[in-house]
């Protein structure tokens, strides 16, 4: 509570905001633009968040859902939560230039999706029903992969070889969402095969464990993100589950209840994947108007990952390498 005497303060969540395969997506949407002038096309959002979509169309990117919203011969780029086989072969017979921004974390499931659809496993895919990124997976190999909604969906699957059985995920889950779902698969199929490496992106991972920090001790936590951000929107239930009072998810400093603030000594502020830090200085502006003007740092992870920029940028000589801090 805020107490008298209390000094208000903000708790500032390191790592946040962009990682690796977002600073490489939006590059790549902007280097593109330099190169060939606008528009360039971008088929769905590049990360999901409203402002950097924004930003990007007032350069010059038209994004669209379909392939076919390309004019032929147009150039398109592939946003970061990755695209089925079918999409490519879409886009080759309309004549389209592509460039793939995949997240390189997400092309990984993909492989994996492939390597054991062709030894003939079931895949049973871990994520949320119609998230581009769970759709993007699926067309890697529809046949044999069942999507997974959480643990609630594990009674209904029917699987063809109980001994060759094989669990993917999403990339931007909860850990701990993830893991429940994974234990009742376990349950219900003994010899179920975990993937080679962990599914769930390293950025993620980081992100839910600072906002376990905070939630320890602020008593409202905000998160910046966009509503169809997954992984923004996970952080959320994580601080919640993890015993924060209160937790919101916030577009940007607009969104923010004046109400949210009464009685509250120490506000926990932390950003989703796909939010750019712009949006978080705008919440600690604001923050700083109603009193919250000490802020401190509470880290918890420390990011160097670089990824560089799609392969059909590479011709480029001055092709960049980008961090995620």
């Amino acid at each position: 509570m805020n107490t008298p005497g209390r000094r208000k303060r903000v708790l500032l969540a390191a790592p946040r905001g962009w990682c690796a395969g977002v600073q490489r997506a939006v590059d790549t949407v902007e280097r593109a633009l330099e190169r060939y002038g606008a528009p360039v096309y971008v088929r769905h959002e590049i990360v999901h968040n409203a402002h950097v979509v924004r930003a990007l169309e007032n350069k010059g990117a038209v994004f669209v859902e379909r392939t076919d919203q390309v004019p032929e011969g147009a150039r398109v780029v592939f946003s970061a939560h990755g695209v089925a086989p079918a999409v490519h072969a879409e886009a080759a017979e309309r004549n389209l230039t592509t460039i793939d921004a995949t997240c390189p974390l997400v092309t990984k499931v993909h492989k994996e999706a492939v390597r054991f659809a062709s030894e003939e496993y079931d895949i049973l895919l871990i994520g949320h029903e119609g998230h581009e990124e769970v759709i993007g997976t699926s067309g890697e190999a529809p046949d044999h992969i069942t999507v997974v909604d959480g643990p609630d969906d594990v009674a209904t699957i029917h699987v063809r070889d109980e001994s060759k059985v094989v669990w993917l995920s999403q990339t931007t889950l909860s850990v701990d969402e993830t893991m429940r779902t994974v234990d009742a698969l376990k349950a219900r199929f003994p010899h179920l095969l975990s993937p080679p490496s962990d599914d769930i992106c390293y950025a993620t991972q980081n992100r839910q464990t600072a906002v376990r920090a905070l939630a320890e001790q602020a008593e409202l936590i905000l998160v910046v993100g966009s509503a169809n951000s997954s992984n923004s929107a996970r952080m959320v239930e994580v601080a919640l589950d993890e015993g924060a009072p209160a937790a919101h998810l916030v577009d940007s400093a607009a969104d923010i209840d004046p109400a949210w603030l009464a009685d509250v000594s120490t506000v926990g502020l932390t950003s989703g994947a796909s939010a750019p830090d712009t949006l978080v200085d705008g919440v600690l502006g604001l923050l700083a108007e109603h009193g919250y003007q000490h802020v401190e740092t509470v880290t918890t992870a420390e990011e160097s990952l670089t990824f560089a920029l799609p392969r059909e940028l590479h011709h480029d000589q001055r092709v960049r390498q980008y961090g995620c801090l």
